[in-house]
């Protein structure tokens, strides 16, 4: 087992790690920018590192900095967590080639998923249903035109380099996609330093549903039950569950199956996810595979009561996987993600946080770095807390959501929190009628309702 894990990053993942190591009886360092100097992630750790300015080019993306870090500290591995360098080849090869042990996939497989069009061709090789679409990266305006035209509108489109919603363009008519091609390749490029794009058939009224994985190096692998992430915006996803109101047994066996026999066939090492749309008809298509902790990971480890973090740690450690097959999920979760923001314009709205009051008791988990007095700087994403229900079942978990976010009090900031109160008290989403465009519509009748 490793003796000292550096975090490179930031926020209320860092603190998850620093948790998930202190349990394993691992130090850690923390790297930060100037930006974090009081961030509680600073605070937590066991040593600490400053590696430049605010802008994350300079600091959390500064992979010469973050490696002297490590040397410095003589930490033996880094965990990347998520967002920044957690999905870079590079920087997993530079870790490996530097005798620190890189806390993830091996780098030839973050290449692999990472590249959407590769990885898409690799699925159908192992015979996971794959969205229509481009078999390789579309090379200009004309040819996805041409791609376009063949399997019709409407369609999407996507960073070949990357995810999280940037780069991602949806056209409905060759005008939109004429419209939209330039602003996805500048989103991409801005992004991940690529503006390599790829198209997709965009499947409306359909789910968003997501099988966690994870494998070791001794060709064990275990995929778990599903997350329901389709309440999302502009492709950023706002509440998670698990289960899926959608997804049945007989869905979820197949599902799971498929997720795990594709994971076998590219010998999957560590913690991932793969992505899928679901149809009305329950057909399932591969979108994408995140090779990370996911920002959602929370709701999986309260249905699961796993440790998905310290299972990572002890896989990258050369352990065996303790995640057994055939687990089944206990209760219903749901994670709703705060955030430093209008709830109405969506616009960021960092700050001071002059006072605040997070939620507890039985059955709820609260994953934040934010405390009393806290400058939220504005220089990286605007998460504030993950709050996460855990109970026996979908309405009793909504009821204790609800509770728990009354009970929350932020002030200095403006947060999305009556967002979410306003779409725990919507009748579709309560009784599970809901898809990738939720918010649209629900967005819609808000502003209808509105002018009334």
């Amino acid at each position: 087992m490793f003796s000292k894990i550096l975090i490179a990053n930031r926020g209320e993942i860092a603190l998850r790690v620093i948790r998930a190591a202190r349990e394993l009886g691992i130090k850690t360092v923390a790297v930060y920018s100037e930006s974090d100097r009081n961030s509680l992630h600073t605070i937590l750790a066991d040593d600490k590192v400053c590696i430049g300015p605010g802008r994350a080019s300079d600091s959390y993306l500064n992979i010469p900095n973050i490696l002297g870090a490590a040397e410095l500290t003589k930490a033996d591995a880094i965990h990347p967590g998520y967002g920044f360098l957690a999905e870079n080849p590079r920087f997993a090869e530079i870790c490996e080639s530097s005798g620190i042990v890189f806390i993830g996939p091996q780098p030839a497989m973050i290449k692999l998923m990472g590249n959407k069009s590769l990885a898409r061709q690799e699925m159908r090789r192992a015979h996971l249903p794959v969205l229509p679409g481009s078999d390789e990266v579309v090379q200009d305006l004309a040819d996805a035109k041409k791609i376009a035209k063949k399997m019709g509108y409407p369609v999407i489109l996507k960073a070949a380099a990357g995810g999280g919603g940037k780069g991602m363009r949806t056209a409905r008519t060759r005008a939109q996609l004429e419209e939209q091609f330039g602003l996805a390749q500048n989103e991409a490029k801005s992004a991940f330093n690529d503006p390599s794009l790829y198209i997709e058939k965009y499947l409306p009224n359909s789910r968003h549903i997501e099988i966690q994985i994870i494998g070791d190096k001794y060709g064990n692998v275990v995929a778990l039950g599903e997350r329901e992430c389709s309440i999302q915006r502009k492709h950023q996803k706002v509440i998670e569950e698990a289960p899926s109101p959608f997804v049945d047994d007989r869905l979820r066996k197949k599902m799971i199956k498929a997720t795990e026999d594709a994971a076998r066939h590219i010998d999957y090492q560590s913690l991932g996810t793969f992505e899928f749309l679901v149809d009305e008809n329950e057909r399932f298509y591969f979108m994408e595979a995140n090779t990370r902790i996911q920002v959602e990971h929370p709701v999986t480890e309260m249905v699961y009561s796993v440790d998905l973090v310290q299972e990572q740690v002890r896989i990258a450690a050369g352990e065996k996987l303790s995640i057994r097959e055939g687990m089944e999920m206990r209760g219903h979760g749901l994670e709703c993600r705060i955030n430093a923001e209008d709830p109405t314009t969506f616009s960021p709205s960092p700050g001071t946080i002059d006072f605040m009051v997070l939620p507890g008791g039985q059955g709820i988990r609260v994953d934040s770095a934010a405390y009393q007095g806290w400058q939220i700087p504005p220089d990286y994403d605007s998460l504030v807390a993950k709050i996460i229900a855990l109970a026996p079942t979908r309405p009793e978990a909504i009821r204790k959501m609800q509770t728990a976010l009354e009970m929350t009090t932020i002030v200095g900031i403006k947060t999305n929190l009556p967002l979410h109160l306003a779409i725990l008290a919507d009748t579709d989403f309560a009784e599970g009628r809901y898809d990738t465009q939720f918010m649209e519509r629900f967005q819609q009748k808000n502003n209808n309702n509105s002018q009334k």
